[in-house]
């Protein structure tokens, strides 16, 4: 299709085989989309699409995700908030008819549903450390590592030594949100263990989460990067997506494209003339 649709912290650009989502930034827009950017998703990983009614006078588009095609969404396991929802793009109400029209153009061009054998969408590029209560979390691409504050860390963890697992001997990992009573990011070895499995903060494979210490923004997408990694990994998996281009100066093509649409928006007046001049600044500022 190629056209966009703008909405609150978010636009779709529609393609012929994936929609790109770019997530904008400032204070408004929820850490977790910032730490995101900006994400392709494939049709293939969608089975469904859906508009309804939002809270004081808004509507919302929502793509539905194929069981196992995200590792964001896998990674989550349930456990995001509305809000922190990246398949959800909320537009004003008077758009309705407009978002009405890309539903169904996009519900047409879908044909896969049910669970997916692969990740489809490619894992999140960063952050890729964290700080959570009682140590710091670090993943390279091939190994995750955890050094232990002396000050936070229990005695079972600080006489284990600080920690590092080879991605090859890891099953899978659980993460639980930080928001929650039991916050932890916890890595499942591939040789089950026989032992009765220790509490977070007594475990050298995990580490303790909670608010201020591995926020949502930061833990997820680490947890999610390193699922990733864990899954292309096992024997037969696919070759692995490509993740997006790490972190540093845009190319200069990609910023150009991105400020065609931002003219296309102010043009249809979606976006405001101070919008446009700041938002354009914003990019040229990334060359």
């Amino acid at each position: 299709m190629g056209d966009v649709l703008a909405g609150f912290h978010a636009a779709w650009e529609f393609e012929s085989d994936s929609v790109l989502i770019r997530y904008e930034r400032g204070i408004r827009t929820p850490k977790l989309f910032q730490s995101l950017g900006g994400r392709r998703i494939p049709l293939a990983a969608l089975e469904g699409v859906t508009l309804t009614p939002g809270r004081r006078g808004t509507v919302v588009l929502r793509a539905e995700p194929r069981p196992g095609a995200d590792p964001l969404i896998e990674a989550a396991a349930g456990q995001l908030k509305e809000a922190y929802d990246p398949y959800r793009l909320v537009l004003p109400a008077e758009r309705e008819t407009r978002a009405q029209y890309y539903a169904d153009e996009l519900r047409a061009l879908l044909t896969e549903s049910g669970p997916a054998d692969r990740h489809l969408v490619a894992p999140p590029s960063g952050p890729l450390q964290f700080k959570g209560y009682d140590g710091k979390a670090y993943f390279d691409g091939t190994s995750v590592g955890f050094r232990w504050f002396s000050t936070r860390a229990s005695s079972a963890k600080w006489k284990a030594g600080d920690q590092n697992f080879p991605v090859a001997g890891l099953d899978g990992i659980e993460w639980r949100s930080p928001e929650g009573l039991d916050g932890h990011l916890h890595l499942v070895p591939r040789e089950p263990v026989s032992e009765r499995p220790a509490p977070p903060d007594q475990d050298p494979a995990a580490v303790v989460l909670g608010l201020g210490y591995g926020p949502v923004h930061e833990s997820l997408p680490f947890a999610a990067a390193v699922l990733a990694a864990v899954r292309d990994r096992r024997p037969g998996a696919a070759v692995p997506i490509a993740a997006p281009a790490a972190a540093g100066r845009r190319d200069p093509a990609d910023v150009a494209e991105r400020i065609r649409h931002l003219g296309e928006l102010h043009q249809a007046g979606l976006v405001t003339d101070e919008e446009f001049s700041s938002k354009k600044a914003e990019l040229l500022a990334e060359l």
